[in-house]
Order: structure tokens, then C-alpha cells, then sequence
């Protein structure tokens, strides 16, 4: 009957695997954000432990102790501490002063962190802090410290040295590496220090996770404009790639075991991150509700489809009853073809999603600028997602069949 009714087969088909594929898209899409969230905000800001003062704005502790505890512990990688505060930065290009105020400030150690986080790997021009009086700066504080964002322009990277705008500014020059740029932070005691540093690279992250909004300097130059000799605002910590999530909460339990006394909290990155993906949590399992009404819709469609194979197919149905079939037959042949029809759309929708998700992995899909997706083979999701469509795909078929036992044999032929 399908052979003969390859019209109804080919649509039938494409109901269940666009269900499937569009399942899968949304998974792809959805879940790679908030895992390139997750992975973003562990190369950049956390780490896989994220140590800092429960009370204090800093730790008071030497965080060579701290670094010198972790990197003793078998499977964790490196460690680093981190500062951070606000400045206001100043620059002078092409004859006329820039200003921007409340720039946040990161001070790092430059050959711990390059070990610990890939926020260096983000510097797509220049290089990355490497002496006391360097600076990296973020690609927007770059563009606004030119200008730009009084034209209304923005520039990444600067690929365009110039720019004319009309609204009296005739220039639009982001900072670029060799420039200088001062930095004017106010420290503990409320007086105001002032720094003049050379850029030596522009950072670039998208996502919003990347410090494309700040500045980067040396930590003990940041502490020597704070006055605050070898405190940390924070310890990154990072573990070997094999680590389970169980086995970084019982590193995390030792740490805080070691330290009871101290005022120190110790996250992993899932708890870290909590606050930011609770929500977004949220909005993946409503598109993920609304993938399982689409499938369900494809559901009708077999229903549909089904249907008209049995009204089409009257005839064959009443000659079958002649020859002695019994309603269990035809209730079995109706069922195989939900069966068929399930197992080829499963098919053929789970290798489109996979075609799908090796497109995304392979070329680190983005979406106009926004951060890579993180791109997994979730294969317990697509074999569960095809099992549903085969599922559905059988129960749409059983009132058609139930249907088609119904047809009396001399009803059936008379009618046609």
C-alpha cells in the first residue's frame, strides 16, 4: 500500500523527521548557548573553583599559600589570583583628549593566568600583559576611548582607521596597540592614583562573558595603585580536563576543610554560574515544550495521512475480509505502516539533526557577532527524541486501523 501510495509515504516521512529535526535544531541552538555560556564564563572569570572572601572585598590571605595548596592537589592544572576595581581612562589621539569613566579594571598575574584562563587568546591584535606599565584593552572601552561612540559608530578591532561622522565629531580612531592610555584609579584611602600605560593588545569577546568592556593590567601594579599589597579579590582555579563535576566539589570540600578559619567560599563553576543560567534554564525547557507540540503536530499529520491510505484502499480491505482476513490482520497491516512510516522518519530526521549539529560544530556557528555555540552529540537526546517520533507515529495509526477492521467485505467492495 505504501509503494503504490508513495505520495502519502514521502509526506508522512517528512511530518515525523521534521519533528524530529526541528527538536534537534532548537537543542543544538538553545543548549549550545548556555553551555558556551558555561564555557565562556569558565575560561574567562571563574575557572572550575572560584575562591574569594565571603566578608571582605578581598582576601586577606597571601594567595601564594592559597595557589601553592591547590597546584599540590593531583588534578588541578594551574591556579591564579585575580584583582579587580574601576578607573576612570584617559587617551590623546589625533590631537584631541578622550575620556571614560568607571571602566572596570582586571589585574592578573600574567604567567599564572595564561596557565588557568584563555582570556589571553581572546587578544586578536598585540599580545597580552607582559610587563608592569603594558594594558590590554577591550575592544568596546577601545572604541569609545577613540570616539566612536560619540558618532555612533562601533569598530572592532579597528580595520578602519577612520571614520566620518556627522554629528560634529570628524573622527572616529579606536585605540589602537602602541597608544598611551592613563588610568586614573582611586585607592583605599580615597586618593586618586594616576598611571600612564602602552597598549599592547585589543581583547575581543563576544557573548558578553570576555572582558571587552574593561581594561587589563598587571595585578601588582593594580595593587600598587589600590594600596593593597598582596591582597587577591579572587583565586581561579582550573582542573585537568578529565575531572568529573563530583570529583571538583570534594577539591572544592578539602579546600574549604583546609581553611576553616579564614572567611573564604569556594564555587564551582555550575554554582558560580547559577545566578546567570537559572533563567535561562527556564526558557530551554519551554522551547523544548514547544519542539514536543511540533512532533506532536506531525502526530495529526500521520493521522491524517493514515487515514486517507485506509479510505483509498476500501476495496483491497473488503476483498481481503472475503478471503477469509480476519480484523486482527488488518488491524496489524495499518499498524505496520504507522511502524514503517516511524521508523524511516525516525531515520531520516536523527541523520538530518546530525547533519545539523556537525554543521554547527564544524564551523563554530554564531549568530551575527554573539559567542560560538558550544556544540556536543547529545546521543541519549537524539535517541530519545527519535524513539518519541517512532512512538507517536504508532499510536497515530491505530484509530485508521481500528477503522479499517470496521469495513464490512461486501460494504467495502459495494462502496467502491
Amino acid at each position: 500500500m505504501l509503494v503504490n501510495k508513495k505520495g502519502s509515504l514521502i509526506g508522512a516521512v517528512l511530518a515525523v523527521s521534521i519533528g524530529i529535526l526541528v527538536i534537534n535544531v532548537n537543542s543544538v541552538i538553545f543548549q549550545g548557548i548556555y553551555d558556551a555560556i558555561i564555557r565562556d564564563m569558565s575560561d574567562y572569570r571563574f575557572g572550575d573553583i572560584y575562591v574569594y572572601d565571603e566578608e571582605r572585598s578581598t582576601i586577606q590571605k597571601s594567595d601564594i599559600v592559597l595557589i601553592n595548596w591547590f597546584e599540590r592537589i593531583p588534578n588541578v592544572e594551574a591556579a591564579t589570583p585575580r584583582l579587580e576595581g574601576s578607573a576612570t581612562a584617559e587617551t590623546r589621539i589625533a590631537g584631541q583628549e578622550h575620556e571614560k569613566f568607571n571602566v572596570p579594571v582586571l589585574g592578573v598575574d600574567p604567567i599564572s593566568d595564561i596557565r588557568t584562563s584563555t582570556i589571553h587568546e581572546t587578544v586578536g591584535e598585540g599580545q597580552y600583559v607582559y610587563a608592569r606599565n603594558s594594558i590590554v584593552v577591550g575592544e568596546s572601552v577601545a572604541s569609545d576611548l577613540g570616539g566612536c561612540s560619540q558618532t555612533g559608530f562601533f569598530m572592532s578591532g579597528g580595520t578602519d582607521p577612520t571614520v566620518t561622522g556627522d554629528s560634529g565629531q570628524d573622527e572616529c580612531q579606536p585605540v589602537r596597540v602602541g597608544d598611551n592610555v592613563k588610568l586614573i584609579i582611586t585607592d583605599q584611602w580615597g586618593i586618586d592614583q594616576k598611571k600612564r600605560f602602552i597598549v599592547t593588545g585589543i581583547s575581543g569577546t563576544a557573548g558578553g562573558q570576555g572582558f571587552d568592556r574593561s581594561v587589563i593590567i598587571h595585578i601588582d601594579t593594580l595593587r600598587d595603585m589600590l594600596d593593597r599589597s598582596g591582597e587577591s579579590r579572587s583565586i581561579m582555579v582550573r582542573l585537568q580536563e578529565s575531572v568529573t563535576p563530583y570529583e571538583a566539589t570534594q577539591i572544592k570540600n578539602q579546600f574549604l576543610q583546609a581553611f576553616p578559619n579564614d572567611n573564604l567560599k569556594a564555587e564551582t563553576i555550575e554554582e558560580s554560574a547559577e545566578s546567570t543560567l537559572s533563567g535561562f534554564r527556564s526558557g530551554i525547557a519551554m522551547i523544548n515544550l514547544i519542539g514536543y507540540f511540533g512532533m506532536m503536530s506531525s502526530a495529526f499529520a500521520i493521522l491524517t495521512i493514515q487515514m486517507m491510505l485506509v479510505n483509498s484502499k476500501t476495496k483491497e480491505i473488503g476483498i481481503m475480509r472475503a478471503i477469509g482476513a480476519r480484523r486482527k490482520d488488518i488491524l496489524i497491516i495499518f499498524i505496520m505502516q504507522g511502524m514503517i512510516i516511524g521508523t524511516v522518519g525516525a531515520g531520516v530526521g536523527s541523520a538530518m539533526g546530525l547533519g545539523y549539529t556537525t554543521y554547527a560544530k564544524v564551523t563554530k556557528m554564531e549568530f551575527q557577532g554573539s559567542l560560538a555555540l558550544e556544540v556536543n552529540y547529545n546521543w541519549q537526546k537524539i535517541g530519545e527524541t527519535a524513539f518519541l517520533a517512532f512512538i507517536l507515529a504508532v499510536i497515530a495509526s491505530i484509530y485508521p486501523s481500528y477503522r479499517a477492521t470496521k469495513k464490512q467485505p461486501v460494504e467495502a467492495m459495494r462502496t467502491v
